[in-house]
């Protein structure tokens, strides 16, 4: 099996300019490029360390809160 050739490559580009048209083809390469730059912003997002949750005062609290139906 071989890789398709110049002529293949061209027929199938004109098939699918016909079928879709150009402004769907320029939309949806607008879309894929938004798509990239928001991959690309959340990547540099995830460089950056996660802020470090204090989850024993919301432990503590709930003890309170327990004792304090309890009593």
């Amino acid at each position: 099996m071989h890789a398709p050739g110049i002529w293949g490559i061209i027929v199938v580009a004109i098939v699918v300019i016909l079928l879709f048209g150009r402004g769907k083809i320029a939309g949806l390469m607008g879309e894929v490029a938004s798509g990239i730059k928001s991959f690309q912003k959340g990547m540099r997002d995830e460089d950056k360390p996660a802020p470090q949750l204090d989850t024993t005062a919301s432990v503590d609290a709930s003890r309170t809160t327990e004792k304090a139906k309890d009593a």
